[in-house]
This record gives structure tokens, sequence and C-alpha cells, in this order.
């Protein structure tokens, strides 16, 4: 048979420039007994979303968004170079909605004890996967500090739905796994939330900066004081970003978008200063559901969100 040419295997017929590294090739799937700089876990879970959400389609959707960028940052003069250990994503059952939290739990638990990686990305799924994954780290590393980006409190109560993605620190703070001094919150915006949730933060000693905060004294400023208030008290801390923190303008992906929240290099400001904190440790990006997005929007300040963690930790 004569040879077929210009024929390349399916999805690698693609332009491709000699000198251009594409971000996504900086994934490589985890092996038993490798060790790196970053691990990565996709969480598709979506079904305990109060609203409408494919946010389960996420994990992979962030991961192509990768392409959309090169590993040179021409702002530090640095490539990056450090493989991301890709473990793959968590089975998610179709209909057990409870089983799938402790499935998240007990994978979590595992890949955290492998010790495979300094410092570990975790793609959700809604922000309900916080709380295996925050519960499971904790058993880890102990009481751990928790900044969380987010236009809400999540601390719904679990007696009108049971455990969803409004849920997820509230359920944290009720079954004893931190305490409210343990988290700070940051982005929580007008006409998002209950009076209810607004008063039990309060209450629970949660430091919550609202998105006039924010403006007002500048992420940097905020970062500083509430790291070096963890660092006291905490070996270590878990950064949680809901992208429903960005204005919908940034983030049209999010089943909440909204207006008057972040822009997104705010939000890549403050990821970039916690990364460069040798305490954090672990990060988590939720709520985005690709099905609704445009041209990838969201999915692409996921994915920037991540080369700007890794840049920070270069």
């Amino acid at each position: 048979m004569s040879e077929i040419r210009h024929i390349k295997p399916a999805g690698e017929a693609i332009f491709k420039d000699r000198f251009t590294t594409k971000a996504k090739e900086l994934l490589h799937p985890w092996s038993e007994g490798e060790k790196g700089k970053f691990g990565l876990v996709g969480l598709p879970h979506s079904k305990p979303s109060i609203s409408h959400s494919g946010a389960s389609l996420a994990p992979n959707a962030i991961r192509h968004a990768m392409l959309s960028y090169s590993t040179f940052s021409g702002e530090a003069e640095r490539e990056l170079t450090d493989r991301i250990l890709d473990f793959g994503d968590v089975y998610m059952d179709p209909t057990d909605i409870i089983g799938n939290h402790h499935r998240l739990y007990e994978a979590l638990s595992d890949v955290y004890h492998t010790e495979a990686a300094e410092n570990w990305i975790l793609l959700g799924g809604d922000h309900s996967v916080s709380y295996a994954s925050i519960k499971a780290i904790s058993e880890m590393h102990g009481s751990i500090g928790i900044i969380q980006f987010d236009a809400h409190h999540d601390l719904r109560n679990t007696e009108d739905g049971g455990p969803t993605n409004g849920t997820p620190f509230r359920r944290l703070l009720e079954d004893n796994i931190i305490t409210g001094d343990q988290l700070v919150q940051i982005g929580i915006r007008d006409f998002t939330n209950a009076k209810a949730y607004h008063e039990y933060a309060k209450e629970q000693d949660i430091q919550v900066y609202t998105m006039a905060d924010v403006k007002e004294t500048g992420m940097r400023k905020i970062l500083q004081h509430q790291v070096e208030r963890l660092k006291q008290t905490f070996d270590s801390i878990y950064v949680s970003v809901d992208m429903d923190v960005l204005d919908q303008a940034f983030a049209p992906g999010c089943p909440a978008i909204g207006p008057g929240g972040m822009d997104s290099y705010t939000l890549l400001e403050g990821i970039h200063y916690l990364a460069a904190c040798k305490e954090v440790k672990a990060m988590d990006i939720v709520e985005i559901d690709p099905t609704v997005d445009i041209r990838n929007m969201t999915s692409r300040v996921a994915a920037y969100v991540i080369l700007q963690f890794m840049k920070g930790k270069s």
C-alpha cells in the first residue's frame, strides 16, 4: 500500500510553532511513586447545585483551555517547566449525591497521602467539592487557614436541601473540621446572600471582605494582613476560588453570574501573591459551567489562574 501523506493521529493535526510550548503540554499522567512540584485532580461533581449547572464538565474544559497559553512569562522572563502530575478525575455516580461526596473524600485522602506533589490544584465541579477536599487535607496537615474567593458565603443551612454547593463551609464548621477564625472570605457581593448568613458569618468570627472592601482597601493589603494572621496559627493555607467572585463580564460561564464583581486582573493579582507564600499548599477552582460559557472565557480565566499559581511558586 502506498504511503498516505499529510495524515497525523486524530487531534494532532494542528499548527505547531517549534519555539512555543503550550501550557497544556505541562500536564503529565501520574505514575505510582512519581513526585513533583504540582499535582492536579479533577472533581467533576455538580449534581448538588441549587441551580442548573454543568460544572461536572469543567475539569476537562479547563485542561483544554490551557492550550490557549504558552509556558513563557514575559513579565518574569521565565519559562514554566515544572510538569503537572495529572491524577485524572474522581469517578462520580450519576445519581448518588451523598455517596459521591464520600467518594471525593476517599479519593482525595488517597491522593494527598501519596505526597506526590508539593502543591495541589483541584478542578471542580461545584463548590460542594471543597468540603471533601478541605476535610481530607486537614487530616493530613492538621488545622489549616482557608482563603475563599467568592460572591457567596456558602454558609446555607443543610435542612433545606442537604449538602449543596451553597453549604460546604457551613458543613465544615458544623462538623468541627474548621472553626470560623480559620476562614477568610474575599469578594462577597451585595444582594447575593441572605441576612441570616451574613449574621452567621459574624457569629462564627469569619473574616469577611465585601467587594466594597476589596475596592477600598486593595487585594494585596487584605492578603498581607490575613496571610500574616493565619501564619501565626496554622502551618498551611488552602485557597478556594469560586469563579463567580468575578463580575459576569469576566466569567459568563458561572451558574450564578452577576454584576458588581471582581475583575480578572484583581483575582490574578491575589493568586500570584498567595502562591508566593510557602504556606499555601493547595488551591481549588470551582463553579464553571462550560455549557453556558462564551468562547470558553471562564475556563480560560481558570487556566490562567493555574499558570499564575505556578508562576508564583516558581
